[in-house]
């Protein structure tokens, strides 16, 4: 009965294991990632830069980068700094000024056969209901989109391409893009995860499935005894 109940155990801790560190990898992507200065750093957007409509004095950051989700993205590498970008433009009354950081991300990032521009950062003058992707229409034209409404190109960087997978296969918008990829209509930002960094459903339901197979083990060998 002990000898059952030790192997049932050890059969049970061995697939949770194994369920719990070996998940598929995430399929990794070059794309442009959209970021909010928030009090002088950065976070992650939660909203699209068509949906985001950020006050005066804010700073919107744009880096293209290599990653699946918002954990792996690379941050604007300037600060989130609103004064030291827009000291030489001033106020205007029925216009409010956006900081607009643009990384074109590094030569490893880069797709084939192409050199990112030199990161620079930009004030953007602009009514006061625009949108954070309206500040970057009026600082760093020209915008590339594809059919689906994402972001591709900023200052007709990069020349080609959409969202591309680091392997070289082609993404099909946002089905295929990472979740929180910069677009036109004001997809969300985020991972598209659990949202609180736990474990998914997947593997809670593996585990439970698992748990139930050693009780039953148990339950078996209990029966048999009796």
């Amino acid at each position: 009965m002990r000898g059952t109940r030790m192997a049932a155990a050890l059969l049970l801790a061995g697939t949770v294991t194994g369920l719990a560190a070996g998940p598929a990898q995430a399929q990794e992507y070059r794309y442009w990632s959209f970021w909010d200065g928030k009090g002088g750093s950065w976070a992650y957007a939660t909203q699209g830069p068509a949906t985001l409509r950020p006050a005066d004095g804010a700073v919107a950051g744009f880096r293209f980068t290599v990653g699946a989700d918002s954990a792996g993205a690379g941050k604007p590498r300037a600060a989130a700094d609103f004064e030291a970008i827009c000291h030489g433009t001033p106020a205007k009354d029925g216009r409010k000024r956006i900081g607009v950081v643009l990384d074109f991300g590094t030569a490893a990032e880069a797709p084939g056969g192409e050199r990112p521009p030199k990161a620079r950062t930009e004030c953007a003058r602009v009514p006061e209901d625009a949108s954070a992707g309206e500040a970057l229409a009026a600082v760093a034209r020209p915008l590339r989109y594809d059919a689906n409404a994402l972001l591709c190109a900023i200052a007709g960087y990069p020349k080609a391409g959409c969202a591309e997978s680091v392997s070289g296969s082609k993404g099909s918008g946002s089905s295929a893009a990472p979740a929180g990829a910069a677009d036109r209509d004001g997809g969300s930002g985020g991972d598209g995860g659990s949202g609180d960094g736990g474990p998914s459903a997947g593997l809670l339901g593996g585990v439970a499935a698992v748990a139930a197979l050693g009780a039953a083990a148990v339950w078996q060998a209990r029966r048999r005894r009796g």
